[in-house]
């Protein structure tokens, strides 16, 4: 067992990976370990989520590690709980086709599950090779189990995703087609090892403890992209706020940046050094919340691990705490929130002793919080106090003319991830494709116009001498021929169901589809959830 170092590093010490993984993921992991041995010392944990998380920060009292590599939801899990890097393995667009092209062979009938986002380009490949795919997302491995048993109700034979997926559809009795290649996972081995050069050299000494060092904000003012005079004021703000210790409320719809802006406000601030620590209100459920937020005390639940656990607000302390989502956080967390915010102290849950912590919140919404707070969801005094300051990001429809520039570097990056090279003239083709671009309303703001790119540029490796043009892009992408409907948020008299109409009512009516019964009722499926476990 390796013991902590205050001494200068050897440029002959190895870095330090562990990769996690539970499913059949472990194999590829171990077959590309064998490729970087003699340029890291990397262990493999075969846990998974809590168990991982648990294993992972007993060791780190004692034990170095400069890098996390994982995958999917475990990944996701693991980045939002761990005081280090962890690195997540993406399946590329070539992945996914090869994928597809494997369950083709099994069957017309597929299904695809990935975690949290689809991929829009699919409907592309549907009509080009003939198949027919059934796209779904999940979040928890409970809700991955119920999309599957959907899905072989619909009559789909084979499912395509991560190693959970293919695991749970193999219990189900359908074909599952793992989605990653050698390819990606080698990806994610460079980036773990780029990430152990930059975070020892940094620092110029090796890491008395490498939880000083951990939870980074990776994004800063140069990553708000745009010339336009709207992101100009707001970069103006995010310097201005940051030279202030008070919270901040950031708005905006789905795909504007909001996280993007925080980590810029936390890496211009005084507080820069220190953890910058990110959760999602809205896609945890309300008793994991509490506990994660908050920490707890051993003994506080069946299951609580021994000797307790830290918060994330402890795990911020002296750095910033980003709430994302905030109006999605239930009534009666609010006021643990706020009790906190005021007392600057917090109690972990099953405990009594108040545990002091200096921690800057920046929060953000896609919804409207004063109509919540109107509507008695969203407590006003919270909401006062988090709003201090408050930045709004504009929607992409508002700067139209950052479009072109923001095109041009989210296609010559999609390139590169593909190995491809961008076209000499690609500037003057986009040029030409910018009245297209103009008149669409981009409801999924830049992350939507950045996934259009991944997807243009899929097609660009594949026929490297295919020029682009508006036709091609249109082609490509027909949800851009007519305007889209710019997204609002919805009253809460729109997302109650209907009179006399339960929301088991509305899932039947959707046949059981919680994501296209949560798209009527203008909700998210966490929220749904969240509902149904309710009783309404």
């Amino acid at each position: 067992m390796r013991t902590r170092s205050h001494s200068l590093p050897d440029p002959n010490d190895k870095p330090v990976i562990w990769t996690v993984a539970i499913s059949r993921l472990s194999d590829l992991f171990r077959d590309i370990t064998l490729e970087f041995d003699e340029r890291a010392s990397i262990e493999p944990i075969h846990l998974g989520f809590e168990d991982a998380v648990r294993h992972i920060r007993e060791r780190m009292e004692n034990e170095r590690c400069d890098a996390v590599i994982a995958a999917g939801s475990n990944a996701a899990y693991l980045k939002s709980r761990l005081s280090l890097p962890v690195v997540i393995a993406k399946a590329s667009g070539f992945d996914v086709m090869q994928a597809l092209a494997r369950a083709r062979k099994i069957t017309a009938d597929i299904g695809m599950i990935s975690y949290q986002e689809t991929m829009p380009e699919l409907s592309e490949f549907q009509d080009t090779f003939g198949l027919k795919i059934l796209q779904r997302t999940y979040a928890t491995e409970e809700d991955a189990r119920a999309q599957i048993n959907e899905m072989k109700a619909a009559g789909i034979k084979a499912i395509v995703g991560a190693g959970l997926i293919t695991d749970l559809a193999e219990e189900a009795g359908l074909a599952g087609v793992f989605v990653y290649s050698a390819a990606s996972i080698r990806r994610a081995f460079e980036d773990a090892l780029e990430i152990a050069r930059f975070t020892r050299l940094e620092s110029g000494r090796a890491r008395a403890n490498p939880l000083a060092d951990a939870l980074r904000a990776k994004h800063g003012l140069a990553d708000l992209r745009g010339e336009s005079a709207a992101m100009q004021r707001v970069r103006q703000a995010i310097v201005l706020f940051a030279k202030s210790p008070a919270t901040v409320l950031i708005q905006g719809e789905t795909g504007t940046g909001k996280e993007l802006a925080a980590q810029a406000i936390h890496r211009e601030s005084q507080r820069a050094r220190q953890a910058f620590v990110a959760i999602n209100c809205g896609a945890v459920a309300e008793s994991l919340l509490e506990s994660e937020l908050f920490g707890y005390e051993e003994g506080a639940f069946t299951g609580s691990r021994r000797g307790g656990h830290a918060g994330l607000f402890e795990a911020a302390n002296r750095g910033t705490l980003f709430l994302d989502e905030i109006g999605e956080m239930p009534l009666p967390l609010q006021t643990r929130l706020l009790r906190v915010l005021e007392e600057r102290e917090v109690v972990r849950v099953g405990g009594t002793r108040p545990v002091p912590v200096n921690v800057r919140i920046i929060s953000a919404t896609h919804c409207d919080l004063d109509q919540r707070v109107r509507d008695g969801r969203f407590r006003a005094d919270l909401f006062y106090r988090l709003a201090v300051l408050r930045l709004t990001l504009p929607p992409l429809r508002e700067r139209r003319d950052d479009l072109v520039a923001l095109a041009e570097w989210g296609l010559k990056n999609a390139l590169a991830a593909l190995g491809a090279r961008p076209h000499a003239n690609l500037h003057a083709e986009l040029l030409a494709c910018a009245p297209l671009l103009e008149n669409y309303a981009w409801p999924g703001n830049v992350r939507e116009l950045r996934n259009l790119m991944e997807r243009l540029a899929l097609f660009l490796a594949a026929e490297p001498l295919q020029a682009l043009s508006p036709s091609f892009i249109a082609a490509a992408a027909p949800e851009l021929g007519a305007p889209a409907v710019p997204p609002m948020e919805k009253t809460a008299a729109q997302t109650a169901p209907p009179s006399g109409e339960s929301l088991a009512q509305v899932l039947a009516r959707f046949n059981g589809n919680r994501e296209a019964a949560a798209r009527h009722l203008g909700i998210s499926r966490t929220t749904l959830w969240r509902r149904l476990g309710r009783g309404e």
